[in-house]
């Protein structure tokens, strides 16, 4: 047996030592009639953050606080102890005088996992410390397994992101990061309300998948006996709500793609969606770099982030430039002189461009989009708009004005990340279904992302559909970008994980 091994079999016993005994003290106490687990309430009068806040106030008096115990120095007739709550921690202070010597025997027998609620008056030490002098403590629940060795903490990725809750315990700069992730959404949720947006809530289950290219989770309605969908977008009901006369609406949300994962991508992720009637791309991109700010000045207090070493600035405008250009600037082809489908497919081919379709049915849109994003993508860096993309690639969009070869969409980037999708929202019905039916001949050619046919869909906009511009925000990418988080899993409290088989 290598060191290595010797040294991790060491540790194993030493850990399942801990576990019996914590064991041990447990049947203790039910036999003696303290079980913890008997408690049922605490009636807490202040959390750690309020004592330290109203010290002045609350100096000299009693209070109830309850948390985690997370380190104890109680040696001989007295010591300090630490607790923590959802808002911090406090010190204890405990003395022999003041418990006496069982209680005092009983509050040394406590490991530190193990949660307590204390009641004690509150003072500072020489230190300037505020701390409570413990007069009644109680145990509430008694941890029974070990939490990670104080400094070393728990490390390893994989098991951070299977057990969070130990994660969230041991790691305060991950708690700080989804104390983040709710106060940014509850920031998007402000800057919506304020402009009179409606949140609503449409369908998870969904006998079509629409509304996005990505393969969809499949189930099965037994009572109805009909194959269902997780929904992989939520665009095609909340435009029905623009139908029916809502005119501004917002939804917030789970959405669901059966696709890989890697450091941007969750096959369950978080996503805003948003539609404005009498509006077009223009004013979601307006509306995308103003709520972007604004959230970021809301949570951070700056627009100037830092992101993996690289100073972004999140201040509107953005830049804004075409896809054509883009392509123009970093690979240096011009696409507005490509006059053929079969022009492009000679320069893909002498490119060894990296197309989704077979090259004898890529048209010229397809492989400008896959020059975007081979060689100009990843220059986005600073916040930027890449506007007008090919109609072929937008089959909800409408034709961009003065050139139908393109659409007006626009796709949102930061550090050449796409963290938003938005249109100028195509209304005409008759457009829609030919759309439509091209979408079912790309699914026919074996693309499985491509779009369904929404029979319903398309009734709606036969009733009609204002001029709408319509916004979807990758909400999990803009918490990376404002908590300096490299993978997605670190802003998602439960990722997607492989079954652990061990």
């Amino acid at each position: 047996m290598s060191k290595e091994e010797t040294n991790l079999q060491l540790l194993e016993e030493q850990y399942n030592e801990q576990i019996a005994q914590r064991m041990q003290k447990l049947a203790d106490m039910q036999k003696d009639g303290k079980d913890p687990f008997d408690v049922y309430k605490v009636e807490r009068s202040h959390t750690s953050k309020q004592v330290k806040e109203s010290f002045d106030e609350l100096e000299g008096k009693d209070v109830t606080v309850a948390g985690r115990l997370m380190s104890k120095r109680v040696h001989g007739k007295a010591g300090f102890s630490d607790i923590h709550d959802r808002y911090g921690k406090i010190q204890l202070y405990i003395r022999i005088d003041d418990v006496g010597e069982e209680r005092l025997k009983e509050y040394k027998s406590f490991d530190i996992g193990d949660i307590i609620s204390i009641t004690g008056m509150v003072f500072k030490t020489k230190t300037g410390e505020v701390t409570l002098h413990i007069k009644e403590f109680q145990l509430l629940c008694k941890s029974l397994k070990p939490l990670p060795e104080k400094w070393h903490g728990l490390k390893d990725p994989d098991l951070r992101y299977r057990q969070r809750y130990v994660d969230l315990i041991m790691n305060e700069n991950v708690k700080d990061t989804f104390l983040k992730r709710i106060g940014i959404i509850r920031a998007i949720r402000e800057f919506l309300d304020n402009k009179d947006y409606l949140e609503v809530e449409t369908p998870i289950l969904s006998p079509i998948a629409g509304g996005a290219a990505a393969r969809p989770f499949t189930t099965h309605h037994n009572a109805l006996n009909l194959d269902m969908y997780l929904r992989i977008a939520t665009e095609l009901y909340l435009k029905r709500l623009i139908v029916g006369g809502f005119e501004k609406v917002y939804e917030i949300g789970k959405d669901f793609r059966n696709e890989g994962i890697d450091v941007r991508h969750n096959p369950e992720f978080t996503m805003i969606e948003l539609y404005e009637a009498y509006a077009d791309y223009n004013d979601m991109m307006e509306l995308t770099e103003n709520m972007t700010a604004y959230v970021a000045e809301k949570v951070l207090g700056t627009t100037k982030i830092n992101y993996q070493g690289t100073d972004l600035d999140l201040t509107p405008p953005w830049r804004r430039i075409t896809m054509v250009d883009a392509v123009k600037e970093y690979a240096g082809v011009d696409f507005d002189k490509i006059n053929s489908d079969d022009e492009a497919r000679a320069l893909a081919k002498e490119k060894h461009a990296e197309l989704k379709k077979e090259l004898k049915d890529s048209s010229k849109g397809d492989i400008l989009n896959a020059f975007f994003e081979e060689y100009a993508e990843q220059h986005m860096i600073q916040p930027t708009f890449v506007m007008d993309y090919p109609v072929e690639i937008s089959p909800l969009t409408k034709k961009k004005r003065g050139n139908e070869a393109y659409t007006e969409r626009f796709e949102g980037f930061i550090y050449g990340r796409e963290i938003c999708n938005a249109y100028s929202e195509l209304n005409d019905p008759i457009v829609q279904k030919e759309r439509f039916l091209q979408q079912l001949k790309e699914r026919e050619l074996g693309d499985d992302e491509a779009y369904m046919m929404d029979d319903d869909f398309i009734n709606s906009l036969e009733i009609g559909m204002p001029p709408t511009g319509g916004l979807g925000i990758g909400v999990d990418r803009i918490v990376m970008f404002l908590t300096d988080s490299y993978s997605i899993r670190d802003v998602i409290l439960f990722p997607t994980m492989k079954p652990n088989r061990e």
